[in-house]
């Protein structure tokens, strides 16, 4: 059985790195840096309004703090696999359009090494890129003439997540984890005059590590504190360019898998702060987040853009009743909850912000533990309609496949 899962999850991860290369997403602002970062996470906590840093894992699998995979229970072995759709609408001064996208969420395992220690992986898609400007009118100085221009844009980031926890005491988890980064993002460009043509194709690699620590301690009975830290780092990009020309119908290659200098890109120091807290005879799980990256540090611009400072703040619930001995119905988890963002591109003094409501289902898919099929849906929006400025309206529905299992059990023959 071990090796069919590792099997499976090989499968998966190939299949994964592939899709992310192709246009998972549509958004515009997916033109900037390494496109949208991405926003979703795994299993329950995309119900939650993104929240969980204090979270405990309960039979699930808490990526947004590595202290929590020290709390993972003897002999489990956790697997989460996920996908999401999303439906956009975009509106500028001038008009309006829709657009779809599908891509994997999450691949995700976690188990205990022993009584204090956990660890997991999991990979995820970190940005998406997938943006088109078609059939822009450019004036050519001089000359009543005009170009017209065709950029496309695709690709992404991935990331791959190593998380250990320890616990230190009953009462305090302490967690470390690494995330290697790595893609590539294509863009086309193809530039038009009466009979002639230029075309440009770049490929830009990124490459980098980044680290990070958290923790979890119980102040209260049922009430938990999670804090989390991601150093900055560097990920160091090459490109790749190849250019034609069309003239009089006759394509020629100027250029073809030409190697440049790409300019390196910088992610910044992140913090985080979580707490947690189960009512009502543990019923009802209250989570609420806030979350701070460092922009202004890297010192960064983008076309027409600068980075600066983000914070974000969310709050979740979840009402579950634990008694597995009631009806299905009644074993349904609930979820709701609220995320707020200020963003971290600001374009002619304005910062791209946004927000998202979340509602989820948790729907048991054993009686005998906690493997869930879960469900959720976000309406979100983000910028606004200002000068060149667009905003994006979202329909996010993800779906996540949680499967809990036990190793190592004897099990016992009447």
């Amino acid at each position: 059985m071990m090796k069919i899962n590792i099997a499976i999850l090989l499968a998966f991860c190939s299949f994964f790195s592939y899709a992310q290369s192709e246009s998972l997403t549509s958004s515009p602002y997916s033109l900037y840096g390494l496109g949208v970062i991405n926003q979703s996470s795994i299993g329950k906590v995309n119900g939650m309004g993104y929240t969980g840093i204090a979270m405990k894992p309960n039979g699930y699998i808490n990526n947004l703090n590595p202290a929590s995979y020290a709390l993972i229970p003897q002999n489990n072995f956790l697997f989460d696999i996920g996908g999401k759709a999303e439906i956009n609408n975009y509106a500028n001064k001038n008009n309006s359009e829709n657009n779809s996208s599908f891509n994997f969420s999450n691949i995700a395992l976690a188990f205990p090494i022993n009584q204090k220690m956990g660890m997991g992986f999991t990979l995820i898609p970190y940005s998406q890129v997938g943006y088109s400007i078609i059939g822009l009118e450019t004036n050519i100085e001089g000359s009543t003439e005009v170009f017209e221009s065709n950029i496309l844009g695709s690709g992404g980031l991935n990331e791959f997540t190593g998380n250990f926890g320890f616990s230190v005491s009953p009462r305090i988890s302490v967690g470390f984890n690494a995330s290697v980064l790595f893609g590539n993002i294509q863009e086309e460009e193809n530039f038009t005059i009466s009979s002639a043509a230029f075309g440009l194709e770049e490929e830009t690699s990124y490459r980098g590590v980044q680290v990070g620590f958290g923790t979890q301690i119980d102040v209260l009975k049922n009430v938990t504190l999670g804090a989390t830290v991601k150093l900055p780092t560097t990920l160091k990009g090459s490109l790749e360019r190849s250019t034609y020309k069309t003239l009089d119908y006759n394509s020629t290659t100027v250029e073809s898998d030409v190697e440049d200098d790409a300019a390196d890109f910088d992610l910044p120091l992140q913090f985080g702060l979580g707490i947690s807290s189960r009512l009502f005879n543990e019923q009802l799980l209250i989570n609420a987040d806030y979350r701070k990256s460092f922009w202004d540090a890297t010192n960064q611009t983008d076309h027409i853009g600068t980075y600066t400072d983000q914070n974000s703040y969310g709050i979740g619930f979840e009402y579950q009743n634990n008694n597995r001995n009631n009806s299905y119905l009644k074993r349904i988890a609930y979820r709701t909850g609220i995320n707020y963002d200020d963003g971290y591109l600001q374009i002619n003094d304005d910062k791209i912000s946004g927000y998202s409501f979340t509602g989820g289902l948790g729907l048991p898919i054993s009686n005998r533990n906690n493997s869930t099929l879960n469900i959720s849906y976000s309406y979100g929006t983000k910028g606004f309609v200002k000068n060149i400025l667009v905003k994006e309206n979202y329909h996010l529905i993800t779906i996540n496949v949680n499967l809990q299992d036990f190793w190592f059990v004897k099990h016992f023959v009447n």
